[in-house]
């Protein structure tokens, strides 16, 4: 199994500009909004072993580097007998060093931003209304922390799967 060695985004610009594969394994509406031209998309999610037949070089890359060296070992696996490698800081060192982006500002903000938008909203208005209204409103702020708790034990995440409902998320789903 190959290791994963970080490289600058400089570097990995000249290597795809070479023939080297760029996958970006953030989830769908982070791509959507905003990626780097030219990558290929498979999720951290459903990342497996698709890239095991390709030769050459493979560059992984999330939004700040975080993702894949996290999952590096899964990554490596992914890559095969790829010559493999994690984009140092991912889009954001990207865009850092003023290499292209494409970005479709009609596409709505990532689904866990919208989250932690939601969340804090609740509880600022739980603890404002619980201050200068009734103090049975600070329910609200409890009720969202319990539910935020809750997310990040099991997984699941009610806030979000509501959110992916919305209006505004199901029209980008379907253009």
């Amino acid at each position: 199994m190959p290791s994963l060695t970080s490289i600058t985004a400089e570097r990995a610009a000249e290597l795809v500009r070479n023939g080297a594969t760029l996958v970006d394994i953030r989830g769908t509406d982070e791509y959507a909004r905003e990626h780097i031209a030219g990558a290929r998309h498979a999720p951290m999610t459903t990342v497996d072993t698709k890239l095991a037949d390709e030769t050459g070089i493979v560059v992984f890359h999330c939004r700040s580097g975080a993702r894949t060296q996290a999952n590096a070992t899964q990554l490596a696996r992914a890559a095969g007998h790829c010559e493999a490698y994690l984009l140092e800081g991912g889009l954001d060192a990207w865009k850092k060093a003023g290499l292209p982006i494409i970005r479709d500002h009609k596409q709505p903000i990532e689904l866990m931003r919208q989250v932690q938008i939601a969340a804090g909203v609740m509880v600022l208005l739980g603890a404002t209304l619980g201050t200068f209204v009734a103090p049975g409103f600070y329910a609200l702020s409890a009720a969202v922390g319990a539910g935020l708790i809750f997310a990040g034990a099991t997984g699941f995440c009610g806030m979000a799967r509501l959110l992916r409902h919305m209006p505004w998320n199901r029209q980008a789903a379907a253009s």
